[in-house]
């Protein structure tokens, strides 16, 4: 993703939804529509704390057929790298930010007769606008939303308003009501497709219950974006930009290379979307592999790394950037 096709917005409203969510509302600062987006796209924006470039990715909610603006949810982490502190205390209407292109890397197959969502506490953001899309389509859906308590969980009860509790399903760990896994992936008619978004615990057991129960691979789908996690600090050589930069302890190589002017591409920052691919050129060490995107085989090669999640032990990386 080039830094040219960034968009200037300004931040038209904040509303807080629960005691650790907030929504943004986003609008163009030339007054001109928004790209149009389908349901499952994010969008990465930009923010500048205090002389610190933080890039973060929101998935969209709001309408897929609305493009005079866009909304996104933002999670408050108390021990997250900046980024949703940074949204939750700095963030006002009025100020100014900078979204991307909205890309779509969880997309609906719409080949599929029935899509079956599964969403852990914020990881329903996607789903909302996936959930508009369905509707106007009259496809066939339905929802199975796990929250830690009705105070916590986000939009389930405009959910159950809007579609009712035929296709919203709500499960609160607080009153001891858990997802039937199992009973969710039996019994579904041919041409189902699945998706789950949330914490990676809970991906992880979904995909497993489904493949186990005969699923097809290719009906399920997953959204997950991982952040890079922190480590000591490694030094790392830019072959072809002729720059030699320190990654910092709570950096990622991406963010370091763009600390030092270095345009790489990307386009989900969390491991999953394979644009920020990397040549290795040489090491001296072990590259810590934190992303989903490639096999073991190419891990244990060390021929390539995610430079948005991935990091090094040893004295220097030499990448092919």
């Amino acid at each position: 993703m080039s830094l040219s096709t960034d968009m200037p917005v300004r931040v038209a409203d904040v509303t807080q939804v629960t005691d650790l969510v907030k929504r943004f509302r986003f609008e163009r600062l030339d007054g001109q529509p928004m790209p149009f987006f389908s349901g499952g796209a994010h969008v990465v924006v930009s923010m500048n704390d205090n002389g610190l470039l933080r890039r973060n990715p929101y998935s969209l909610m709001s309408s897929p057929d609305d493009n005079s603006g866009y909304d996104i949810s933002v999670l408050r982490v108390p021990n997250s790298r900046g980024g949703s502190i940074f949204m939750h205390e700095q963030v006002k209407p009025g100020d100014q930010l900078t979204v991307s292109q909205p890309v779509n890397l969880f997309a609906p197959d719409h080949r599929g007769r029935k899509h079956i969502l599964i969403a852990g506490g914020i990881g329903i953001t996607p789903f909302l606008a996936m959930m508009d899309q369905f509707s106007r389509d009259n496809v066939a859906f339905e929802l199975h939303y796990a929250i830690r308590s009705r105070t916590h969980g986000a939009y389930w009860q405009q959910l159950l308003d809007r579609y009712g509790a035929r296709r919203i399903k709500i499960y609160v760990d607080e009153e001891k009501s858990t997802l039937p896994l199992a009973t969710i992936v039996e019994n579904q008619p041919l041409g189902t497709h699945l998706y789950v978004c949330g914490p990676a615990g809970m991906i992880d057991g979904v995909l497993l219950t489904a493949l186990q129960a005969g699923w097809p691979k290719e009906n399920l789908h997953s959204e997950r974006f991982l952040a890079p996690p922190a480590g000591l600090p490694f030094q790392v050589f830019l072959e072809k930009s002729n720059i030699h930069m320190t990654v910092g302890e709570h950096q990622s190589i991406l963010e370091a290379a763009e600390a030092h002017g270095c345009d790489a591409p990307y386009m989900c920052r969390g491991g999953a979307c394979g644009q920020c691919e990397t040549a290795v050129v040489s090491s001296d060490g072990m590259l810590e592999h934190n992303d989903i995107y490639l096999s073991d085989a190419e891990k244990a090669s060390g021929g390539k790394v995610m430079i948005c999640v991935s990091r090094f032990k040893g004295q220097q990386l030499v990448l092919q950037l």
